[in-house]
């Protein structure tokens, strides 16, 4: 999104420090009664690393009456979203789409759902993130205060956003909660997670081509990645951090971000350990997805509990076919692809 002077103020006042926010979902709490009075059914997830569809899929999900989400009109003060709302109603600016930065086609607008729950997570457990890379949380994180304080935030932007549906629920796509698929379902009872696939050469060829893209972008406007840092997306550029999955924190010194071999690697360990959870999550084949959107669309929905009406033609139309294969596997250490490609296989075998 495009920021005026006085919204970059606004934004630098927001996360100005960590109570900043903390202070702002307590005024909120002291002046208007929870969403959904804890009536919204449970929380969606979607995530993954990113260049995955994991956007396309959360835009799809938007579509049905029955999901509610963030989106950029809840910035920058993502902890009260209804607090925020009445302020900034005043002076709310038209939802006119253009490209978001990663110059991909994917259009957005101040209406469109978006992935700011991580500044949530960040608030909670900030003892998990470090200069060089962020830890994963396991079961034994799940702490009442923070279930009760992200299950409060989750049940306003239902009310905010799905108020009167029946059993509405909570939906974000954020990449960073691959980091937590064993906490996850610990923490929120009956919640889908569901994660798409790609195939991993040509996901990690996007990667690169975003980290070298980011990494420009944010050297020539400081306030790209100022705002990235804020919201915690450390997926790309000069402010990447990896996931701390199995060894790979151990192997980085063999590889290089600015190389390709890096994401087939950083590949390699997420999706090892999203197979290790798979019988608590959802695969979903992205090139399959988008090949046939109302196939996949309709399992998925059968697979959550949503319904198959207007929400789900409206969601099915919104997929994009998938760009077509161009990379060679000659980038990437004859290794590493055919590691890559045994867990490719084995997330994607029923």
């Amino acid at each position: 999104m495009t920021y005026t002077a006085l919204e970059r103020l606004l934004h630098k006042v927001a996360f100005a420090a960590p109570q900043v926010q903390r202070a702002a979902a307590d005024v909120e709490a002291s002046l208007f009664r929870a969403g959904t009075d804890g009536g919204a059914g449970p929380p969606l997830f979607v995530t993954g690393l990113p260049r995955a569809g994991t956007t396309a899929l959360l835009e799809a999900l938007a579509e049905f009456d029955e999901i509610a989400t963030h989106t950029y009109r809840d910035m920058p003060f993502v902890a009260a979203p209804v607090l925020w709302d009445r302020l900034s109603g005043a002076f709310r600016k038209s939802a006119t789409l253009r490209e978001r930065a990663h110059a991909d086609g994917v259009m957005i607008g101040y209406d469109s759902p978006e992935a700011f729950e991580e500044v949530l997570w960040r608030l909670l457990w900030p003892e998990k993130y470090h200069d060089d890379h962020i830890e994963l949380w396991r079961a034994a994180d799940a702490a009442a205060e923070a279930r009760a304080f992200l299950l409060s935030r989750f049940d306003r932007i239902v009310g905010l956003r799905a108020g009167g549906v029946p059993g509405a629920r909570y939906a974000s796509k954020n990449n960073a909660n691959i980091a937590r698929l064993e906490l996850l379902p610990d923490l929120f009872a009956g919640a889908d997670i569901v994660v798409p696939v790609r195939e991993p050469l040509e996901q990690a060829a996007s990667l690169w081509r975003q980290h070298r893209r980011f990494g420009a972008l944010q050297a020539e406007h400081p306030f790209v990645a100022a705002y990235m840092a804020d919201i915690g997306h450390y997926e790309f550029g000069r402010l990447h951090r990896p996931f701390a999955f199995g060894e790979f924190l151990d192997e980085r010194g063999t590889h290089d971000p600015d190389q390709p071999d890096y994401w087939l690697a950083y590949w390699i360990a997420a999706y090892e350990a999203v197979d290790a959870a798979r019988a608590r999550l959802r695969p979903l084949a992205y090139e399959r997805w988008c090949a046939r959107p109302r196939a996949e669309l309709g399992a998925l929905v059968e697979a959550v509990g949503l319904p198959r009406g207007d929400g789900f033609e409206r969601a099915a139309a919104r997929v994009r076919p998938a760009p077509p294969a161009a990379v060679d596997p000659g980038l990437y250490d004859a290794a590493l692809v055919e590691r890559a490609r045994a867990v490719y296989r084995a997330l994607l075998t029923d």
